[in-house]
């Protein structure tokens, strides 16, 4: 076993030599690595925090209020999409500044080297894994055999964990490195200089911060390039996500004998689209912001939903269940706490800018509150209960 445990080493050794040959390239030192680690760190930091804001939102918490501003989801939620992206060339700019160092032979020389290597083999994993499959979310694309949401979520925590841990083990380097000193100057490397290094990754980090935000940002719009939804692009001027067609509610959200059925301590009351008509419209200018990052403000016109439960003999402060004509999927279904249920501006919504709702934006009827996920403001709706 020792034999071949030896010639193994014998075998890597000159492999491994190679590699850390580069690590001479004054580019890949250590305040480089400083440099792009801070920022990488802030970034990873803020997508972190705004991705458990989110998860607190879609799940359901009963004890929590109604969030102001009306826009709060839509600031956050663009923020960990933004955050997000940037953190990508950010984050292949600190492998490629680092990665010699991973060739060390012998790759630990302590149990504290060996806690070391893998909290950064961790840390580098799964953040590699969670941006992959966070871009491919905010594209709809599923190729990966496990629940985004969940994973995404977990996998956020332990990013943060071990970043957390691989800073603390870090940290005299970083406090020493923090800011440039003498021997720190800008040093031509075999290809670009330090400086002209983080010149580029600050162009890229703006490029696809810039070519990408505009599906949250108004400001940024002309330059949405590269982002799959735009603003103002989509019926009535508002994008989708899901289609009628791709939910399979055409027929039933078109027929004439489509009713909302409310239900109140087991008693149901049915309501045709003349009878939510006859109920006080109210009219509220609220964003939808869905969890892949895109965000749009509207005016949206209904029954706010609190006026519909006191029409129907239940609290105007009610925790409901809500169902979709959507027979499946995760937005086929949804529950609202009482705090927003009774919020002013939460309306079952009959018209969108002005005009009757699109099919695809939810006709006959859809939800819209203040503050909340778009994968919750559920749309073509057959059913709401009261479950107090």
């Amino acid at each position: 076993m020792a034999d071949l445990t030896t010639r193994v080493s014998d075998r890597l050794e000159p492999v491994f030599a190679r590699l850390r040959r580069t690590a001479s390239d004054p580019v890949k030192s250590t305040r480089t690595a400083v440099v792009i680690g801070r920022l990488l760190g802030a970034a990873f930091t803020i997508c972190f925090l705004t991705g458990v804001f989110s998860h607190i939102l879609q799940d359901y918490p009963y004890w929590i209020t109604a969030p102001r501003p009306v826009s709060i989801y839509r600031i956050t939620q663009g923020a960990h999409v933004i955050s997000g992206i940037a953190s990508i060339p950010l984050l292949l700019a600190k492998l490629w500044t680092v990665f010699p160092r991973l060739f060390e032979w012998p790759p630990f020389r302590s149990v504290a080297g060996i806690l070391e290597r893998l909290s950064i083999a961790v840390l580098i994993t799964a953040s590699l894994v969670e941006v992959a499959i966070g871009l491919l979310n905010i594209f709809q694309v599923y190729v990966f055999p496990f629940p985004f949401r969940q994973t995404h979520f977990a996998l956020g925590w332990v990013v943060f964990g071990s970043l957390a841990i691989h800073i603390a083990v870090k940290l005299p380097l970083i406090a020493r490195y923090w800011r440039s000193g003498p021997r720190d100057r800008p040093q031509a490397g075999t290809v670009i200089s330090r400086r002209g290094f983080v010149g580029v990754v600050g162009v890229s980090v703006g490029a696809v911060t810039l070519t990408t935000a505009g599906q949250t940002i108004d400001a940024l719009k002309p330059f949405d390039v590269l982002a799959p939804r735009k603003q103002n692009i989509g019926p009535q001027g508002l994008p989708v996500n899901k289609t009628a067609m791709q939910a399979g509610v055409i027929a039933q959200a078109k027929s004439p004998a489509w009713e909302l059925e409310v239900v109140v301590d087991g008693v149901s009351h049915h309501l045709d689209l003349d009878a939510l008509r006859a109920l006080p419209q109210t009219t509220a200018d609220l964003p939808i912001a869905c969890v892949e990052g895109w965000s749009q403000s509207a005016q949206w016109r209904g029954v706010r939903m609190r006026d519909l439960l006191e029409a129907v003999g239940a609290p105007a402060a009610s925790d409901l269940r809500v169902r979709s004509l959507q027979r499946s999927g995760v937005t086929s279904r949804m529950e609202m706490p009482a705090a927003y249920s009774a919020d002013p501006l939460t309306l079952v919504a009959l018209e969108l800018n002005g005009d009757v709702l699109d099919i695809d934006h939810g006709y006959p009827a859809r939800i819209i509150a203040p503050g909340r996920p778009g994968a919750l403001q559920t749309k073509w709706l057959a059913t709401i209960e009261v479950v107090r």
